[in-house]
């Protein structure tokens, strides 16, 4: 009786009235901190590096968070791993 469309959440423009957040605002890109220094390597027993791309309970920060690009993203994850297997990291924390 009230529902005209079947839905009750659209507006009058029949755009979905829950979506939140900054409307028609893009955030800022963030950009690699490694291709900034013009990094060909990454150091796994660089420790104070590494430790700014790792959470509080260990897990390796995603490419979206941490704003690197691909091609250093992934030779941060296998620098990391190395750390981890050689006991310069934790695997987790407690």
């Amino acid at each position: 009786m009230s529902r005209e469309n079947g839905n009750s959440r659209d507006g009058r423009d029949g755009r979905d009235s829950r979506k939140g957040g900054p409307r028609g605002r893009r955030m800022k890109r963030k950009v690699c901190s490694f291709c900034m220094d013009k990094a060909d390597h990454i150091d796994y027993k660089d420790i104070n590096k590494l430790r700014k791309y790792i959470t509080e309970r260990g897990k390796i920060l995603p490419r979206r968070i941490s704003g690197n690009c691909a091609k250093h993203q992934r030779m941060l994850t296998e620098s990391i791993k190395r750390s981890r297997n050689i006991a310069l990291l934790p695997f987790t924390t407690e």
